[in-house]
């Protein structure tokens, strides 16, 4: 009997070369693939700034100081779909190593990185994602992709070929990064008032995913875009940026507000399954990053969904006859599958979820 590690494979993309080993050579001017036109609308208000949370704060046995945080946190995820963490329990030391490892990672001869390329059949390794045909409009960044929880899932053969202390570090990582997943969204069901074992039970063993992006400098950074304008998939996406270079905006009334994230705390954003499992109460918001001339920028994103034979819609306890449910039911397989297979596009995916656009689907 096949193992679900074999039979489950969420997507593919069209592979392309290497951005950072372009990168290397002294060029004047970006490739024509690379050229975007791109919005410039950028909100440089200073007061606009995305929230901050002490997540000891919102989970600690003060009533009173708890509730008044966990106001402030659905406040967040209704009108911003982002905020930063700090006190989030992940050990530093924890994030320095993996900082370290991740750097040397993006630093290998290209001989070893072609080890760990994608493969045409699946688009986890180094390349980047959600390439539909040769002719469309490449990011100027690199990427390495990687599923990592739960294990069954995992490309094992993928993980054998990492570098040992990068492969220990991710392990740790990402089981940190999971409890603290579980802790924030544990808060949203609360504050959403949301049926707690309900949420448990959609994302107790829930799909992990890691994505490390590396940025190159580039030198025609207004005609080029590290990574294009979207929403996330998942329930949650963890960012942690490992240099100080500006990059991350998020569409906001319009505008395009730069995010300058914490030292040693993370960007929370709410992705497209938290938006339809609250039934449209919380949003997952548009956001891309920029390039830069001189510096280069490193990330990591983790990207938490719910289990692999989970359905997603929205929360059973939320909907009812004087609430409706705005979104559709689907496998989150085939919704990963479908997700996968689109070329990027804004918010145009979570569209496609809603009822009155789904055509030969249950709801």
């Amino acid at each position: 009997m096949e193992s679900p590690a074999e039979v489950v494979n969420f997507g593919k993309s069209l592979i392309v070369p290497s951005v950072q080993q372009l990168a290397k050579h002294p060029i004047n001017k970006i490739p024509p693939r690379y050229v975007h036109h791109v919005d410039d609308g950028v909100d440089d208000l200073t007061l606009l700034s995305v929230p901050v949370f002490d997540i000891q704060n919102l989970i600690s046995g003060d009533r009173m100081h708890s509730d008044s945080e966990l106001d402030r946190l659905h406040y967040a995820c209704k009108e911003w779909g982002f905020f930063q963490v700090i006190n989030h329990g992940v050990n530093n030391k924890v994030l320095e190593e993996f900082k370290s490892e991740i750097f040397k990672f993006f630093k290998l001869p290209m001989e070893e990185k072609k080890k760990l390329w994608q493969q045409p059949d699946n688009h986890e390794g180094f390349g980047q994602l959600f390439v539909v045909s040769e002719e469309q409009k490449l990011d100027w960044s690199d990427m390495f992709y990687i599923t990592t929880l739960p294990s069954c899932l995992r490309r094992t053969q993928l993980f054998e070929l990492l570098p040992p202390n990068l492969r220990e570090t991710l392990e740790t990582y990402s089981v940190e990064v999971r409890k603290l997943a579980t802790t924030i969204l544990g808060q949203m069901a609360k504050a959403l008032k949301m049926d707690s074992e309900e949420m448990r039970e959609l994302f107790s063993d829930g799909v992990q995913s890691i994505r490390m992006n590396y940025y190159p400098p580039c030198p025609e950074p207004d005609m080029a875009m590290g990574f294009s304008p979207h929403s996330d998939a998942d329930a949650l996406t963890i960012l942690y940026q490992l240099n100080d270079t500006d990059g991350l905006q998020i569409r906001k009334e319009g505008k395009w507000v730069p995010v300058k994230p914490l030292q040693n705390g993370f960007v929370v954003n709410i992705g497209d399954i938290m938006e339809i499992v609250s039934n449209g109460v919380y949003r997952s918001i548009e956001h891309r990053a920029m390039v830069n001339s001189t510096k280069e920028r490193l990330s990591i994103a983790t990207f938490y969904s719910s289990n692999v034979d989970s359905e997603i819609g929205p929360a059973r306890s939320l909907v009812g006859p004087t609430n409706p449910a705005v979104f559709r039911r689907i496998p989150i397989e085939n919704y990963f599958k479908e997700f996968f297979a689109r070329k990027l596009n804004g918010k145009s995916y979570l569209d496609f979820m809603k009822k009155e656009t789904a055509e030969g689907y249950s709801s």
